[in-house]
């Protein structure tokens, strides 16, 4: 059966639930047009905000929605992350239905990061904060750290698309993905 194939069958299952679909899809794009409209300064501002509440409808949706989209389902302990990084170092990993262990850990690296750029950025609007320079230069620090590691999580999900013989972008896609190992 083809991989792009979005129905239900014996050997696909649903995994990732609309709320992690249009919390991922919804972040990408508006950390991208704030990335490229830093003007005007409202806009950039706004979708700031959105970033903010998306990170917040995530945190949420990571205790209360369904199985793999709740963090005790994937969040790797840091033996689990370093076997399974060794594991991948070998070429022999497991393939997960849900996130692996390295994608976990990214997400939360990416959630922890993205905080910390809406935590600056609110801060440059403050009395108490405006105008202060390690402030601006810690948001741009940050912004900076946040794309070299979407570049690694971009990259990840290509290795590990190619790995496992499966795209998993159109899994966060349709969020369904086949049940067996190809």
């Amino acid at each position: 059966m083809s991989q792009y194939n979005i129905t239900n069958s014996p050997d696909r299952v649903q995994v990732w639930d609309l709320g992690v679909r249009l919390f991922h899809w919804s972040l990408v794009a508006m950390v991208a047009l704030a990335f490229l409209f830093d003007e005007p300064r409202k806009l950039h501002r706004t979708l700031g905000y959105v970033v903010i509440g998306l990170i917040a409808f995530r945190l949420v949706w990571g205790v209360i929605g369904p199985r793999h989209a709740r963090f005790v389902d994937f969040i790797p302990g840091p033996r689990r992350l370093l076997d399974y990084l060794r594991d991948m170092l070998r070429g022999r990993e497991d393939r997960h239905l849900g996130h692996n262990p390295a994608g976990a850990a990214m997400i939360l690296v990416l959630l922890t990061t993205l905080s910390a750029v809406g935590a600056t950025g609110y801060m440059m609007g403050m009395d108490a904060y405006f105008g202060q320079v390690w402030v601006e230069n810690t948001h741009k620090l940050l912004v900076d750290i946040l794309l070299v590691m979407v570049a690694f999580h971009v990259g990840g999900v290509i290795f590990s698309s190619w790995r496992h013989r499966e795209n998993l972008v159109v899994s966060m896609i349709t969020g369904q993905k086949d049940l067996d190992d190809k």
